[in-house]
C-alpha cells in the first residue's frame, strides 16, 4: 500500500461524516497506541538496559522503549485486522503527531534557562544526557524512519496474508508480519538513532538483535490476547 503522497491524500485519512463510517472503539484504541508511542520513545531515550549476559557472543542490550514499543505492533495488527490497512495508517499518523508535539515540547525546554536551584541538584547537563534524544528530535526521526519501514511494511503484509488466507490463522498474519516489520523497524531505528548521536555505534549489533527477539517475542506472547481483542472488536463494531 502506497503512503499518502499529496494533501489531499493525506487528508484523506481523517475523512469525518457520511463517507467514513463510525466505529465505536477505534478513538480508545488511538489514545493507548498514542500513549505507548511517546512514552517509549521518552524511555528509549532515558536509559541503556543490560541483561548481563550474551547470545552467540553478541551482549544482549536495549533501549528502554523496547520493553513497551512492542505493543505498538500488538494495536497496529488489531488495528488493520478489524478496521482495515487505512484505519491503521491514520492512527499511526496520529501517533506520529503527538510524538512531534512531545519532540517540540522537550526541545523548548532545553532551551528555556534553568533555575538555578533546580541546576544544583539536576541539571541541564543531566537533563541533556537523557533527555537529549527525545528533545533534539533524534528519537523522534528514528522512530519516524524505523516505524514507516517496520509498522506499514507489518500492517501491508498482514492485509496481504489475510487475503491469501481467507482470513483463516490469525496467528500466522500476526507472528509472520511481525517478522517482516520488525526486523526492519529495529534496524532503521538503531542506525538513524546512533547515526543522531542517541547511540554510540558499539551498541548498534546488541540493540538490532535484542530489539528484535524480545519485540518477536513479545508478538509471540501477546497472541492470545491479539485474537481475544480482535474477536471482541469485531463483535462489538458489528463486523461478522
Amino acid at each position: 500500500m502506497a503512503l499518502p503522497d499529496s494533501p489531499r491524500g493525506f487528508k484523506s485519512l481523517f475523512r469525518t461524516g457520511k463517507d467514513r463510517p463510525h466505529f465505536r472503539h477505534i478513538d480508545v484504541i488511538t489514545a493507548f497506541f498514542v500513549a505507548v508511542f511517546i512514552t517509549s520513545n521518552i524511555a528509549s531515550s532515558a536509559k541503556i538496559v543490560d541483561l548481563g549476559f550474551s547470545l552467540f557472543g553478541i551482549r544482549l542490550a536495549f533501549d528502554g522503549g523496547t520493553l513497551l514499543f512492542p505493543l505498538s505492533y500488538v494495536f497496529g495488527d488489531i488495528l488493520t485486522e478489524v478496521y482495515g490497512f487505512r484505519a491503521s495508517r491514520r492512527v499511526i499518523w496520529t501517533g506520529f503527531a503527538a510524538l512531534a508535539l512531545s519532540s517540540a515540547v522537550f526541545f523548548l525546554l532545553s532551551a528555556l534557562p534553568a533555575d538555578s536551584e533546580w541546576e544544583s541538584y539536576a541539571g541541564s547537563a543531566a537533563y541533556d544526557a537523557i533527555m537529549g534524544g527525545i528533545s533534539t528530535g533524534g528519537i523522534a526521526a528514528a522512530s519516524l524512519l524505523g516505524y514507516l519501514a517496520g509498522e506499514f511494511s507489518n500492517s501491508a503484509s498482514l492485509e496481504r496474508i489475510k487475503i491469501l488466507m481467507k482470513g483463516k490463522l490469525l496467528w500466522v498474519r500476526t507472528i509472520g508480519s511481525t517478522l517482516i516489520g520488525e526486523l526492519l523497524d529495529s534496524a532503521v531505528f538503531v542506525f538513524v538513532a546512533s547515526a543522531a548521536g542517541v547511540f554510540g555505534w558499539e551498541l548498534f549489533v546488541n540493540l538490532v538483535l535484542t530489539n528484535y527477539l524480545f519485540k518477536c517475542a513479545v508478538e509471540v506472547i501477546m497472541t492470545p490476547v491479539t485474537y481475544l481483542a480482535v474477536g471482541k472488536l469485531k463483535k462489538a463494531e458489528g463486523f461478522r
